[in-house]
């Protein structure tokens, strides 16, 4: 696992999801979804079991380090064959500003591409203008309202994709 280096002035680690991890990925969710919107029952079944709700199924889950300590993590959740949705992306109220996000989610798209997906998908909230910023700056765009398929969270507004 080799430090990934970007805008702010330490390294972090990225690596895949190891066991133990399960307390820091719920936590890290919890965190952003409580103090923006509030928990959904779709949340709390797949934060509280990752490995059967998502790498069971055939998906990824990324942990960004400071050292030994997770700051932040991304998913890859299996929708179809070569299609997946980016999700449950977090990164420490405390880390916020440093360009952690970025770099967790360019490793993340670049694990796509090496895996063959081809399509990534993701469900945001408008609320979220720096999250979309984000998004749209690394290729995603938005889907027109005919092309979204429903989402099991109340809150999700906008959903985007990402051609691989």
């Amino acid at each position: 696992m080799a430090p990934v280096y970007g805008p702010a002035d330490f390294a972090i680690a990225i690596r895949p999801f190891q066991p133990g991890d399960e307390s820091a990925f719920r936590a890290l969710n919890e965190e952003w979804i409580s103090k923006y919107f509030g928990m959904e029952h779709k949340d709390r079944v797949t934060l509280a079991d990752p490995v059967g709700q998502i790498l069971q199924p055939g998906g990824h889950i990324y942990i960004a380090l400071d050292t030994d300590e997770p700051i932040g993590c991304c998913a890859l959740i299996s929708m179809e064959p070569c299609v997946f949705e980016l999700a449950k992306m977090a990164v420490a109220e405390s880390y916020r500003g440093r360009g952690i996000g970025r770099r967790l989610l360019e490793h993340v798209v670049r694990q796509a591409e090496a895996l063959g997906i081809r399509r990534l998908y993701l469900e945001t909230n408008s609320r979220l203008a720096n999250a979309i910023h984000l998004y749209e700056s690394v290729g995603f765009r938005l889907l027109p309202p005919e092309r979204v398929t429903p989402s099991p969270y109340a809150r999700s507004d906008v959903s985007m994709e990402m051609w691989l």
